[in-house]
C-alpha cells in the first residue's frame, strides 16, 4: 500500500508527429493542472533517433520530476488520460510514430510489478534518451535495483 503523502516521480515524454514541442508542453501543462500533481522540474528537450521502427520522424524527448500525492497506478492512469486527451491512439505499430508518449519511469524508490504497470520502467536503463534527461534533472538519482543514473548512462557510451 502506498502512502498518501507526496512522492517524487519521474516521467519521460516524447513525440514525433505534429508540433512535437507543443505536444510535450501541453502534456506538462495538463499534468500541472491535475490535483495531486506538481511539475517540479523539466529537462531540456532533445531530438533523438527513433528506436525499433527507423522509418519515421525524429523524436523530441524530455523528462520531468513530479511531486504527487497519487499512488503509482493512479498516476499512470492520469498519464494515459493525458495521452488520449492529446490525440494518442494505441494499437498501432509498436515503437511507431506518435503524437505523444508519456512513461512513468520512477516513483520514489518503489519497485512495482503489476499487470500494465512496471516501475522502474523496464527499459529505462537501455535508453540514452531517457537517461540523459534524468541525469540532467538529478545527477545522483538512483534507479532501484539498477544503480545510479550516471553509471547507467556511462555504461551506454
Amino acid at each position: 500500500m502506498f502512502r498518501t503523502v507526496a512522492a517524487t516521480a519521474y516521467i519521460g515524454l516524447g513525440a514525433n508527429l505534429g508540433d512535437r514541442e507543443a505536444a510535450l508542453r501541453s502534456a506538462l501543462d495538463a499534468l500541472a493542472e491535475t490535483p495531486g500533481i506538481a511539475v517540479e522540474a523539466v529537462s531540456r528537450m532533445r531530438e533523438t533517433e527513433p528506436l525499433g521502427f527507423a522509418d519515421q520522424p525524429r523524436f523530441l524527448n524530455a523528462a520531468a520530476r513530479l511531486v504527487t500525492e497519487l499512488p503509482p497506478r493512479a498516476l499512470l492512469e492520469r498519464l494515459l488520460a493525458v495521452e488520449r486527451q492529446l490525440g494518442r491512439t494505441r494499437g498501432g505499430l509498436r515503437w511507431g510514430p506518435r503524437t505523444i508518449d508519456i512513461d512513468l519511469l520512477l516513483y520514489d524508490d518503489a519497485v512495482v510489478q503489476e499487470r500494465g504497470l512496471s516501475v522502474p520502467h523496464p527499459r529505462l536503463a537501455e535508453r540514452r534518451f531517457v537517461l540523459q534527461p534524468l541525469a540532467e534533472l538529478d545527477p545522483g538519482l538512483i534507479v532501484p535495483g539498477r544503480g545510479a543514473v550516471a553509471d547507467l548512462l556511462a555504461g551506454l557510451q
